[in-house]
């Protein structure tokens, strides 16, 4: 009863946080650009999502919320199937949710979500034995998103490995098929990404625990049993890092598979611990809690981040800068009265379309004064500091 109250407080905090996040940030041209113009799953579930309760950015983001609150729920339940002490779970659930990159997949619209919660529906039914379900969970994920193919070679090496002969087959048979519907560009010539991309999974973990991630996926290579965690999560990491040297990979096509490797470093972790005597694992728990405290300031920098521009020489090199501004500025220009602009920036005119600003009317928007007289001055500011000055001109 106690570890369930564990993962509901868990939860509740997890979507709080996410739920303040959907009020601090604005819609960026790429999510604007999916909302209004994609065809995917994500496209519908955000559409679907404002046609039920507004076009605003709650609604925008909720459904994606939703699917990282029970991806939380379906990594607990396949903890519980390996890691046998309560504190592991509570630990692992917990890990997880304070990742900074699951947490930024999860608040905006992009397929990362999506991809981590069918990779672990399809990981529980699979280890629960539900071998039907879980093909057809498997056959589903083909139609979801193009970046399953990686989690095809992943489940297709841990198949040859453990001899699964129908699932041998059928990942076969999907990754074939996802090549023929999507693709998957390995050309270009070598422009030196690698560290690029260890940069991104650094992001996605926050530094220390990638550190501790790699040398989980190692130890259990060399010395524990390999589960089917350990395949998603090693291959994946192997293949992304592999074609990195060729070009820039996009974090929603590995990521989603290499966080599911969480449960995995709890059970690494735990097990070095408990074989020592307590005299001997102070070094142990001051790593642990080093690296609890950077990933919770990480996490809480990723959502609290807007107090960093007061102190910035140059406001635009603001990591956060392209979720931001948008939304302020459509309510300057409604309270101005103004639901229509003429701008040359077709990217924020995009992101200022789903705050119901359109493009047009007798008012032109610039970033750059034209004239020295006969506009309005609109300053983006936060907590006292300008971020982005626009310029407001009426059309005769």
């Amino acid at each position: 009863m106690r570890e369930r109250l564990y993962l509901l407080l868990i939860l509740i905090l997890s979507g709080a946080l996410l739920t303040y996040g959907t009020q601090s940030i604005s819609i960026s041209h790429d999510e604007a650009n999916i909302f209004f113009n994609g065809t995917n799953i994500v496209h519908y579930l955000a559409l679907y999502s404002t046609q039920l309760l507004g076009q605003n950015d709650f609604a925008l983001r909720l459904p994606f919320i939703l699917l990282h609150l029970a991806s939380i729920i379906l990594l607990y339940k396949i903890g519980k199937l390996f890691l046998k002490k309560r504190v592991d779970r509570i630990f692992s659930v917990a890990i997880y949710a304070l990742l900074p990159g699951v947490n930024g997949i999860a608040l905006l619209v992009n397929s990362g979500i999506v991809v981590i919660f069918f990779s672990l529906l399809f990981t529980y039914l699979y280890l629960k034995e539900y071998k039907v379900v879980s093909q057809f969970v498997l056959v589903v994920c083909l139609f979801v998103d193009n970046s399953f193919a990686i989690f095809y070679i992943a489940l297709f090496v841990y198949a040859l490995m453990k001899r699964k002969t129908d699932l041998l087959l059928l990942t076969l048979i999907l990754f074939g098929t996802s090549m023929y519907l999507y693709g998957f560009d390995t050309g270009g010539k070598p422009k030196g990404y690698f560290i690029d991309t260890l940069g991104v999974y650094a992001i996605v973990f926050s530094p220390l625990l990638f550190l501790y991630f790699v040398y989980a996926m190692y130890r259990i290579l060399i010395k524990e049993e390999k589960n089917l965690l350990w395949y998603i999560s090693f291959f994946s990491l192997v293949v992304s890092l592999l074609l990195s040297l060729r070009q820039r990979l996009l974090l929603e096509d590995f990521a989603p598979f290499v966080v599911l490797s969480v449960p995995l470093m709890i059970k690494v972790f735990f097990n070095s611990y408990r074989v020592r005597l307590p005299a001997f694992r102070k070094l142990h728990t001051i790593f642990f809690v080093i690296v609890l405290v950077s990933l919770f300031a990480n996490t809480m920098l990723s959502f609290f981040n807007k107090p960093l521009y007061a102190y910035m020489d140059d406001p635009s090199k603001h990591f956060a800068i392209n979720y931001d501004i948008a939304k302020e500025l459509a309510d300057a220009l409604k309270a101005k009265g103004i639901t229509k602009v003429m701008t040359k920036d077709d990217k924020l005119a995009l992101r200022l379309k789903f705050y119901n600003i359109e493009r047009g009317g007798a008012y032109k928007l610039t970033t750059q004064r034209e004239i020295d007289e006969g506009f309005e001055k609109i300053d983006i500011a936060y907590y006292g500091r300008t971020v982005k000055t626009f310029y407001l001109y009426r059309v005769n």
